[in-house]
């Protein structure tokens, strides 16, 4: 360290003579001293102050300039160094030399200016400024086809260069994509595919910028999805799959890319993965297991991928998803279920799918899972049949082979997903009125739903219980539902959700008010008074803001309501009968028909 200091004062004075010998001497001197110990090393020079000399040496003619460049690149590996790089003014000098035809000046300016901007805002702020990040990308695009060694490692430098720039940073991510980075990113992957360092850089780069959604656009007007899908089928070791399975998981969140993907075939190597792996019990087989197949149900989202890949129910990818349904593997059962719910995302596919026999292979894996079961596992299952029952046609068939009493399990579940997609699926079987009058009967389900009427912490729970008890009255139209659903506390929950945002579930509720008010008045009376329903029918015909069929059912309502002598004088007392007039001349003509007839009965009643 004593060998240092001289070091560091004979520089200073060489620095200005600029004496290359021995200049060139101390510069060696320094660069051993800080492989020896690069953090001491760095404090001392801090400390000597020469980091503003190294600015003037930083000059295209002397031979001196790639070893300043070196040194400068050693000492920002610490991070105390990196601001001082900056305000010793080396940025500029360092982005001139980006000029230089001499390989190894721009190789070691490109490690300098990377380790300077590594984690560094300053850095990054001063590398932009001057104009740093443009011309790396500008040398990449030039020297891409160049395939020899020493070119491969300057390209590996300049790409790290652009990720220390750029990691973490949206803005300066969307800057370098302005710049045309991506396509020729993709370009270097494809030529230099052999070359392990440069294809991992490139793969941090497309990582990265691939978070970002303006990138996804780009990405798609390359052959990535080709490349990658060629680059995976080479890799056997975990750590490189991982990589690529990194870039992989943001690029497909976008539809086009999702079938460039599928057309690429990457299905077939995830189904390998997962046939591989399947029976081990290694960490690493575990964790591959899982990405395989979560990518595979994340393709399956897209509507042109997902229809490619399901070919009429007779494609190789759907008959391999199926046999995932019955396996032990809960990885794979869950997989599985989820792609069944993604391929029932049309009215051919789910239709086609129940006459083959699906619906009694998610009973069979829900059964499976009744008792202590696997949520997720539970919630994709029963977001499967839910979207199985949409078409009408289907409706029936699954009623008939036992899905809601499948489902009707999970009444116990605590878990909030699973609660809603039990919901959602009972809600989505009960067109039929038999059904309904069932399901509208069972005191354990009705009493259920009041309590989840209640669930507050979880809006979608509470929405869709509130939608179903409704349902239930309007698909039965049956005075013993009325009853159960009146005995059970759920009166006030409809009454509620006539106040909702969405007008559809005020819509549902004002109808099954109704129908209730025409059955079974006087089993609801009570609740219906001390839920305040005639205040609320009358805010809703006074608000402006109420659509049209809101304002109708809401007098349809009212006029229902006159069977019930204490509901009928809260009528009179609001003075219905005026508000009931003005819309007569509302300008929707079911609107001004009702209110007519309304009058009427209002007027007949007093």
């Amino acid at each position: 360290m004593d060998n240092l200091s001289d070091t560091l004062k004979k520089l200073k004075i060489t620095a200005v003579d600029q004496t290359e010998d021995s200049l060139e001497g101390c510069l060696d001197c320094l660069l051993q001293a800080l492989a020896q110990n690069n953090t001491e090393t760095s404090e001392k020079m801090q400390g000597s102050g020469i980091l503003q000399l190294f600015a003037s040496l930083l000059t295209p003619q002397s031979p001196c300039t790639a070893k300043v460049a070196n040194i400068i690149a050693e000492v920002a590996k610490n991070e105390f160094m990196r601001i001082p790089c900056v305000d010793a003014g080396l940025i500029s000098p360092l982005v001139q030399l980006l000029n230089s035809k001499d390989q190894e000046v721009l190789l070691q300016t490109g490690r300098a200016l990377g380790n300077i901007c590594y984690d560094s805002h300053e850095g990054r702020s001063a590398v932009g400024q001057a104009g740093g990040a443009q011309v790396v990308v500008d040398h990449l695009r030039s020297l891409c086809s160049i395939t020899d060694p020493a070119n491969e490692k300057l390209l590996t430098v300049f790409c790290g260069m652009l990720m220390n720039y750029s990691n973490e940073n949206d803005s300066l991510q969307a800057q370098l994509i302005n710049m045309g980075v991506i396509p020729t990113l993709v370009k270097l992957l494809g030529i230099h595919c052999h070359n392990a360092a440069l294809t991992e850089m490139c793969l941090v780069a497309f990582g990265n910028l691939a978070e970002l959604e303006s990138s996804k656009e780009q990405f798609a007007s390359t052959n990535i999805a080709e490349e990658l899908v060629k680059l995976f089928k080479k890799q056997i070791e975990h750590d490189k799959r991982e990589m690529i399975f990194e870039v992989l998981a943001p690029l497909a969140e976008n539809d086009a890319i999702k079938l460039q993907l599928v057309e690429a075939g990457l299905v077939e190597c995830l189904l390998e993965i997962v046939q591989q792996k399947v029976d081990s019990d290694k960490e690493d087989d575990i964790a591959e297991l899982k990405t395989a197949s979560d990518l595979m149900v994340l393709l399956l989202l897209g509507d042109e991928s997902m229809q490619k890949l399901f070919e009429g129910g007779k494609g190789n990818v759907f008959q391999r998803v199926l046999s995932w349904i019955p396996s032990n593997n809960h990885q794979l059962q869950l997989a599985g279920a989820l792609a069944i719910a993604n391929f029932a995302r049309n009215d051919g596919n789910c239709i086609h799918m129940v006459e083959n026999g699906i619906v009694e292979r998610l009973m069979d894996l829900l059964d499976r899972h009744v008792e202590n079961g696997n949520v997720t596992v539970q919630h994709a299952a029963l977001s499967a049949l839910r979207n199985l029952a949409i078409p009408v046609v289907n409706k029936a068939k699954m009623l008939s082979a036992g899905v809601t009493g499948a489902v009707l399990k999970f009444l116990k579940s605590e878990m909030p997903p699973v609660q809603f997609k039990l919901l959602g699926t009972l809600r989505m079987l009960i067109d039929a009125q038999e059904a309904a009058e069932q399901l509208g009967k069972n005191v354990k389900l009705v009493e259920r739903l009041v309590e989840w009427c209640e669930a507050k912490d979880h809006a979608g729970v509470m929405g869709e219980s509130n939608r179903l008890l409704s349902a239930l009255i309007r698909h039965s139209k049956s005075k013993d539902v009325i009853k159960t659903i009146v005995q059970s506390g759920g009166i006030k929950h409809l009454v509620t959700m006539a106040t909702s945002e969405h007008v559809i579930m005020q819509n549902e509720a004002l109808v099954a008010l109704a129908l209730i008010a025409a059955l079974e008045l006087g089993t609801a009376e009570k609740d219906l008074e001390s839920a305040k329903l005639v205040q609320i029918l009358h805010r809703l015909l006074t608000d402006e803001r109420s659509a049209p069929e809101i304002k109708y059912n809401s007098m349809v309502l009212t006029c229902a309501l006159m069977g019930s002598e204490s509901l009928h004088k809260e009528v009179q007392d609001l003075a219905f009968l005026d508000v009931v007039s003005k819309l007569r001349s509302h300008e929707n003509k079911s609107v001004a028909q009702q209110a007519s007839l309304t009058e009427q009965r209002l007027t007949v009643e007093s």
